[in-house]
């Protein structure tokens, strides 16, 4: 009978050796291979079961190519600037400083519990100056380069968190990390000029084996449109309102412009008699963030009195604002064709104003519309264009325009410019210096990093200024251009600012004088496999696109993506799907289970509570059929590792079959299926064990060997119990060969009029005549009556037929 398992013991050796004799070496032969974690922000409730999910994932895989022959690349590090460990620390009451570094202690030691090959000599974190130093680095060179700049304008704003949001942080009009409802606030902001990059990171996409849902949440993001600028004059005024519209082949079906509220023209187009109205609703309009107004079902709008000139036709049409149209899309103003537009429909009816129809399915208008018509169809009521397919009119007529010089033909993106500043102390400073003689301009390179002060308070101040404003000797400074007199900025970097750019530092995490060296850039990068949540899909993963092309373009490195591949793997949730908090009292901690179960049946069943890419509800009660599986492999390799049985055909068949399944089911991630798939092969070499009175020595290897990657401690223990001195990943992962897997015989059912009767055995290469006879042999005694028909489906069936 085998020693018992004992999991603690096991693992606590194996932990101990691996410090002593690391298993991950760079010998400067093996090819490289970069597996990367989304890297944790040091939150105080440390690591649950869900966050070990995607960390066992990574850990298998990095394991897995490691056994392929790869060096393997798989460091960590830490996103600990920004608001979620600042707002901790404002509730727990203590420095984030001190908040931080005690968390990170902590998850640290959460992490080495999983047993992952993490090579800890990379480490970064995010707030370390060595770190920033180049973060504030990246930022001056874009500066330099024009595409970071300050500019004034209505963004969105956070009352919880006292700071402002780009775009994406808001989510169903609340604040991302708290989840107060935003509003909007005018500010000046340092932008970064993300805009630039719009065609690159779109086309680029193509060139990414990323799930297709996430390439699809980026393009929708970028959201590039063709179309075409439109001039309409101000009727008695001067000025002309610029739109951009998608459509320029239904002007003449515009009867109502639409402006933004925040539109520089909104405010001085109210006629005497709508000032109030208007001005009330611009107002209004200005608390509600853009996620909200363009979500809202119920339109609202005020007009202004003033009326635009068609410049097709010369009709005048009235000038409403609503705030369905947002400053910073297009021109900020639309042309509105409600005929064939849900949303100008829903508008115009509601106001009464008129609908004009110059598409029609037949060419014939329906006079009673009664929604919009969105179909392509044949222009009417459109002067020279009558008569035109849609489609061809759609293509055509904005050249047509240009050419007569009413419009221009375009191309226009959501994307918007990138909201950088914070108004929170817990960040990167901004390394600007203000300068009443020459503006703003950057620290030096040679004097990065620009160190944040050490402050007893750090609150936001909520008047839209950083904490940061109140110390004035850290403030005032010198000129670097003049010497005069200049103020630092005080505003810091959003917490995606380090994360946009971490995996690169990792390679050269020591290196005092470059971001990186070119040699080890060359040599280790780019990421190979990215590991983590779907829920970066636009912030996280467009900003470090946008980064890597940057530093692409600035020869820091040679390529200008940075992951070649990407894995989302799905939430591990609480009962009834809720996701996992500490607010909600869900929360499940690995630490007890470690205690009780092993750290490796706890990666075991972090795979096989479902598929990986999936979320999965958790179920503590399963985790003690995984560990039986643990307790019977165990007891499997132990019982028959001295029994000295020769390899019969049977068990050398059976052992390149498991060699097969379980390399395609995880080459294809099917991760929950490669566990179930050990419980099966387990099961039968134990059936086969029993008949042929134990398991060839290699047969036991394999199994050891494929299971290494994903339980390294009780795989370890296995490899030297079977006499190795080396480490079970200092091998190679096990080949199949097909010729090997083939059946010598297959079970075939024997029917009588289609009726199975009896299932037998046959040589795979029996021929018919010896497949019937057998056949008909077998079930003898049930044939009754006249046989008119034979029949044998090679391989699957014989059916006799009688009467």
């Amino acid at each position: 009978m085998a020693v018992p398992y004992n999991h603690r013991a096991i693992e606590q050796k194996w932990r101990k050796n691996w410090e002593e004799h690391p298993v991950n070496v760079n010998d400067g032969k093996k090819p490289k291979y970069y597996c990367l974690d989304m890297f944790p922000y040091p939150s105080g409730s440390g690591l649950h079961v869900g966050h070990w999910r995607g960390y066992v994932i990574s850990d298998v895989w990095s394991r897995y190519k490691m056994l392929q022959g790869y060096y393997l690349i798989h460091p960590m590090g830490w996103d600990a600037f920004g608001l979620p460990a600042e707002n901790y620390a404002i509730k727990m009451g203590v420095h984030p400083a001190k908040s931080t570094a005690e968390n990170i202690s902590n998850i640290k030691r959460q992490i080495n519990e999983i047993a992952a090959i993490y090579d800890w000599d990379m480490e970064v974190n995010t707030t370390d100056p060595d770190f920033y130093k180049w973060t504030q680095w990246i930022f001056v060179k874009m500066f330099k380069e024009g595409l970071a700049y300050e500019k004034e304008m209505p963004i969105n704003w956070c009352p919880s968190c006292k700071t402002g949001l780009a775009n994406e942080e808001v989510v169903n009009g609340c604040c991302e990390r708290c989840g107060a409802t935003v509003t909007k606030k005018n500010l000046k902001q340092w932008m970064l000029r993300i805009t630039k990059y719009a065609e690159r990171l779109l086309n680029d996409l193509d060139k990414l084996d990323w799930p297709e849902k996430v390439k699809k949440m980026q393009t929708d993001w970028i959201g590039k449109s063709y179309g075409a600028e439109i001039d309409f004059e101000v009727d008695g005024r001067e000025e002309k309102i610029k739109v951009y519209t998608t459509r320029p082949d239904t002007l003449y079906g515009a009867t109502f412009m639409v402006l933004a509220p925040e539109h520089a023209l909104a405010a001085s187009l109210a006629a005497d008699e709508y000032k109030e109205q208007v001005e009330k609703y611009i107002f209004d309009s200005s608390m509600k963030s853009n996620v909200d107004r363009l979500q809202d079902k119920e339109k609202t709008g005020v007009f202004t009195g003033s009326y635009a000139v068609n410049p097709l036709n010369q009709a005048k049409i009235p000038i409403w604002l609503s705030d369905y149209v947002l400053a910073d899309y297009g021109t900020g103003a639309i042309m509105c064709v409600p005929a064939h537009d849900d949303r100008d429909f829903e508008f115009a009816k509601k106001f009464e104003i008129p609908i004009i129809q110059v598409i029609a399915k037949d060419g014939v208008e329906n006079p009673d519309l009664t929604e919009a018509y969105t179909e392509p169809g044949i222009m009417i009521n459109s002067d020279k264009f009558n008569g035109m397919n849609s489609e061809d009119a759609k293509r055509d007529v904005p050249g047509m325009l240009e050419e007569q010089g009413i419009g221009k033909k375009t191309v226009n993106y959501k994307l918007r410019d990138w909201v950088f500043s914070r108004q929170r102390y817990w960040g990167e400073p901004i390394p600007i210096i203000h300068c009443e003689h020459c503006g703003a301009v950057p620290v030096p390179e040679d004097q990065l990093p620009l160190l944040l002060p050490e402050v007893e308070s750090y609150q936001p101040t909520g008047t839209g200024e950083s904490p940061l404003a109140d110390i004035e000797e850290w403030v005032n400074t010198t000129c670097p251009v003049c010497g005069r007199p200049a103020k630092r900025e005080t505003n810091t970097m959003p917490q995606w600012a380090g994360s946009s750019w971490y995996f690169l530092r990792y390679v050269d995490s020591h290196n005092k004088e470059e971001l990186v060296s070119r040699e080890k850039a060359d040599k280790y990068l780019p990421v190979d496999m990215y590991i983590g949540g779907v829920e970066h899909a636009v912030l996280h993963l467009l900003y470090s696109r946008f980064y890597t092309k940057f530093l692409c373009d600035m020869g820091v490195i040679d390529f200008d993506e940075p992951f070649k591949k990407l894995f989302n793997q799905g939430m591990i949730t609480g009962k009834n799907g809720i996701k996992m908090s500490k607010s909600k009292g869900n929360v499940v901690s690995p630490d007890d289970l470690v205690q009780d179960y092993g750290c490796d049946s706890l990666r075991l069943y972090e795979l096989f509570v479902g598929p990986p890419e999936l979320d999965s509800e958790w179920d503590e009660r399963g985790i003690d059929g995984v560990y039986r599986y643990i307790n019977r492999f165990w007891n499997l390799v132990m019982d028959y590792k001295d029994c000295g049985v020769s390899a019969t055909k049977e068990m050398v068949k059976l052992r390149h079959k498991m060699v097969y399944d379980i390399t395609n089911r995880l080459d294809n991630f099917s991760l929950n299926t490669v566990i179930s798939g050990f419980m099966e092969y387990n099961n039968k070499f134990i059936e086969l064990a029993k008949k042929e009175g134990g398991i060839d020595k290699e047969s036991l290897e394999t199994m050891v060997l494929l299971l290494a990657p994903f339980a390294p401690h009780i795989t370890e223990e296995l490899w030297e119990a079977l006499g190795h001195t080396d480490s079970v990943f200092h091998n190679t992962w096990p080949a199949y060969e097909e010729e090997a897997m083939k059946d010598d015989e297959k079970e075939v059912a024997v029917q009588i009029n289609g009726k199975t009767k009896a299932v037998i055995s046959l040589p795979v290469d029996v021929t018919k005549e010896a497949a019937l006879e057998a056949g008909k042999a077998a079930i003898a005694q049930k044939l009754t009556g006249t046989i008119v028909k034979e029949i044998y489906v090679p391989g699957r069936i014989i059916n006799i037929v009688q009467k």
